[in-house]
């Protein structure tokens, strides 16, 4: 697994202060991607264990984090080893508010329970889903590119066995 980017505070990728962590590699290839150069699995840098701990470190070291934000590529391509980061994370910061951003629907991460996306998709609070779609690229939406994404409250859902729409906390 490879590492695109990181930045260690946005207002960009969920709601507070977050760390987002890029993960190299997407199958999808959205027409009109805001990253097409992510797509590849060989881009960037490898995601070693030491610069996971390096990242850890600086999440755990910000108390005015709100959370983690994962994006890509696409995460769900490397589900088995995102979600070793995310319990080498919460190791150290114990239980964190984490928002993942995929191409995948949400029915489609959840449609066979063993499976390593649904896996990862358990270990995360918020899934904005859905391929980004050009034509209804919508800049006046909240935390996704196109009108046909949701922003789905995991925990909720699934416990509701339907899906259940993210609310903001915040309001502006």
């Amino acid at each position: 697994m490879n590492l695109c980017g990181y930045y260690p505070e946005s207002i960009n990728e969920g709601e507070g202060l977050r760390a987002v962590v890029f993960i190299s590699g997407c199958r999808h290839r959205c027409k009109g991607c805001f990253s097409p150069a992510t797509w590849n699995f060989g881009y960037g840098e490898p995601f070693t264990i030491e610069k996971q701990e390096e990242i850890i470190a600086d999440i755990a070291g910000n108390p005015l984090l709100s959370g983690l934000s994962l994006l890509g590529g696409d995460p769900f391509f490397s589900a088995a080893e995102v979600s070793a980061f995310i319990d080498r994370l919460q190791a150290r910061t114990g239980p964190i508010n984490i928002w993942i951003y995929t191409g995948y629907t949400y029915e489609q991460l959840i449609a066979d329970p063993s499976s390593p996306e649904y896996g990862l998709l358990r270990r995360c609070s918020v899934v904005v889903d859905g391929r980004f779609e050009e034509s209804l690229r919508d800049p006046s939406l909240r935390y996704c590119g196109s009108s046909n994404q949701m922003l789905i409250d995991i925990p909720a859902s699934l416990a509701a066995n339907e899906i259940v729409l993210w609310q903001p906390t915040y309001t502006f």
